[in-house]
């Protein structure tokens, strides 16, 4: 359990999980920490960001960049969204980082928190077994980050079709 609330908000591709986590952010009292773990690899992916950026170009929003060094983006005040944990460990995984070390980072840093975190990832668990090694152990890491922040979530949302299901 966390010092403050915990939500992780876990869905498929454009099921509506980022849009679900900035509603349940902007209830609270602004400023709202967007943590963005994205790595702009591709001219897509860059226009990708930038519209991200314009979505929240609202008051109210302060956009942190955090692709690898996530528990350090969480050393605020403020109600924080993380975007997203998947980015996050393939980010670590391409890097060559120790996963379970950063895990435990990001774990102990969760537990100091003083103001609300939501957290989304994608779901990774519901489809066919991958078919090479790389693929598997993402699937690995991912299913298992998500298990451990799970047991410690007060709140865990399912988003399927833009609808939120409460898991717990």
């Amino acid at each position: 359990m966390t010092s403050s609330p915990l939500t992780l908000i876990l869905g498929g591709a454009r099921s509506g999980k980022t849009r679900h986590a900035e509603g349940l952010i902007k209830a609270l009292p602004a400023p709202w920490i967007y943590v963005a773990t994205a790595e702009v690899w591709d001219e897509e992916m860059r226009a990708r960001v930038e519209r991200h950026k314009a979505d929240r170009s609202e008051a109210g929003w302060i956009t942190v960049e955090a692709p690898t060094d996530l528990a350090a983006a969480l050393a605020t005040d403020h109600p924080v969204l993380v975007d997203c944990l998947t980015l996050w460990v393939t980010n670590l995984m391409l890097g060559d980082h120790d996963i379970d070390a950063a895990t435990l980072r990001l774990e102990a840093a969760l537990a100091t928190r003083s103001a609300p975190t939501f957290l989304v990832a994608n779901e990774v668990g519901l489809g066919i077994v991958p078919d090479n090694k790389m693929a598997r152990d993402f699937r690995d890491h991912a299913g298992r980050l998500h298990q451990r922040l799970a047991q410690k979530a007060d709140q865990v949302i399912l988003m399927v079709a833009g609808l939120p299901l409460t898991v717990k």
